[in-house]
């Protein structure tokens, strides 16, 4: 989930991580997000599209513009899943996938308050010309999607057991975000990595036992 408020200023460069709910629980939604900013300058506008003009203009860098993001938590909801279409097949006669996806009531309260912080924030600090982008994104175009093989002690209601190993398919390993239910509003790809180390030793214990 993303959006972002824009303004005309000088740069600053940071990451403000999750900081709501933590002292205080929002009445309006439950987890965090936090915030990122980056900035640079504008390309100029050159009167002339080719030739010396066009090139003297790009020596002259234009104003700073600084930006305000955030990413926040989808909840991990069950409904929210990818299931194979036995109507519809692939040209190899396959079932295709359906995916069923929403952000809900909390992530667009999230959203909101999202927007209304960085404001307020923004103002706090001086800055001036604000312009808000209140537009929220949408599942699947974000960094970091999490779910669809999520881990479990149920081969019911899971795909993969604590070592990341596939219950239905004992020799298939799935160490990516696709394990995970949740990454929380912050970035996961450490945790990948712990994850990947761990199922590797688990299965090559599992070989020299002959289990797989």
């Amino acid at each position: 989930m993303k959006t972002s408020i824009i303004l005309d200023e000088d740069p600053t460069r940071s990451i403000f991580h999750g900081f709501k709910n933590i002292h205080e629980q929002s009445p309006n939604f439950i987890r965090g997000y936090h915030y990122g900013v980056s900035a640079n300058r504008s390309k100029p506008e050159p009167e002339s599209p080719i030739g010396a003009d066009f090139k003297d203009a790009l020596t002259e860098p234009g104003p700073w513009k600084l930006g305000l993001y955030a990413y926040g938590e989808c909840l991990p909801y069950q409904d929210n899943r990818i299931t194979l279409n036995h109507n519809k097949k692939d040209p190899w006669g396959r079932p295709m996938v359906t995916i069923d996806c929403t952000f809900r009531a909390n992530e667009n309260a999230m959203h909101d308050d999202m927007i209304e912080t960085g404001k307020e924030m923004l103002e706090a600090a001086g800055y001036k010309d604000i312009k808000s982008n209140s537009a929220i994104s949408f599942p699947g175009n974000a960094n970091h999607e999490m779910g669809t093989a999520r881990m479990g002690r149920d081969a019911k209601t899971s795909v993969l057991n604590a070592f990341n190993q596939m219950h239905e398919v004992p020799n298939v390993f799935i160490t990516d975000g696709s394990c995970m239910a949740s990454s929380s509003c912050l970035n996961p790809s450490i945790t990948y990595m712990a994850l990947t180390a761990r199922a590797c030793d688990y299965a090559l214990k599992e070989m020299k036992k002959g289990n797989i």
